[in-house]
């Protein structure tokens, strides 16, 4: 870049020392000089392994601080840093941030945290470098979804908090919008369900996924009780494939409401056909008298 002036805001710098991390900052100031992070370059010049500045290349990512990575998504939780006892100890005492997240944690789980909670939760706070108050948000969703009297484990939490690092969820304000989106889909999913007979039980994996991609396609409560109704005049009972294929066939004709159906679908329940067969032998000779 030259030996020009490099302009810093004060704002960037006050974000790396709150982060606590010395590769995050060392690869920082390395980008700034050199323009580049690219890993090898990067390691060999900081005297870090690449997994090292991987680890940093993505913690700034999150931390909004470096140009966006890939779209690839974070490698699992059994694949993150495995911090010890002592980074543990030394981070709740040096870092007010961290230290408070663990008062609050307990608080909302109502329970002290064992060792194994403490490190998901510094994984959320360190690795994934999700705000304080973005992971307290993540906490009192997990709790407020989990089943009454069951608090949510913190190998749960901690994948939820997975999935809210790759929807790049940082603020509050995102946290929101994601929990309101969240609980609308939830609410859809039960009326749907209620709307099947099912009740007193929680949905299946295979059933939720059912009644999800309907709901994608943009079928409403009507268009579900009618092919409801049609799946249980043909098949006598509740069959998801049944159902699903005829819902897959009025979306591929773009049929979602009932007039549509009513109007364009040519694939009518048993029973109700036009030209259907005479039922007994004077229907068949009335039918005769008529030609």
């Amino acid at each position: 870049m030259g030996s020009g002036n490099i302009s810093i805001q004060s704002e960037e710098l006050e974000r790396l020392v709150a982060a606590h991390d010395g590769d995050v900052a060392l690869l920082w100031l390395y980008r700034l000089l050199r323009g580049s992070d690219a890993p090898e370059d990067a390691a060999r010049a900081l005297c870090r392994t690449r997994a090292e500045i991987e680890a940093a290349r993505e913690k700034l990512r999150r931390m909004e601080l470096s140009p966006p990575a890939s779209a690839a998504k974070l490698p699992p939780p059994d694949e993150t840093p495995e911090y010890t006892a002592k980074d543990l100890a030394v981070r709740s005492r040096e870092d007010p941030r961290f230290a408070a997240l663990v008062t609050e944690a307990q608080r909302a789980l109502g329970r002290l945290l064992s060792s194994s909670d403490l490190k998901k939760l510094f994984g959320l706070y360190d690795y994934l470098a999700l705000p304080p108050e973005v992971i307290m948000m993540l906490l009192n969703y997990c709790v407020s979804t989990a089943p009454a009297g069951s608090p949510p484990s913190m190998r749960l939490i901690e994948k939820e908090g997975y999935v809210w690092a790759n929807r790049e969820i940082l603020t509050l304000e995102q946290a929101d919008e994601y929990i309101a989106k969240s609980r609308r889909r939830r609410d859809q999913l039960a009326r749907a369900a209620q709307l099947l007979g099912i009740s007193g039980r929680a949905l299946s994996p295979t059933e939720s996924k059912y009644l999800a991609a309907w709901l994608d396609m943009g079928f409403g409560e009507e268009l579900l009780e009618l092919a409801y109704d049609r799946t249980l005049t043909n098949t006598g009972g509740l069959k998801w494939s049944y159902m699903n294929g005829i819902l897959k066939s009025w979306h591929e004709k773009g049929l979602h409401t009932p007039e549509d159906v009513r109007d364009r679908d040519t694939r009518r329940p048993r029973g109700q056909d036009k030209d259907r067969t005479p039922q007994n032998l004077g229907e068949l000779v009335a039918g005769l008298d008529k030609i």
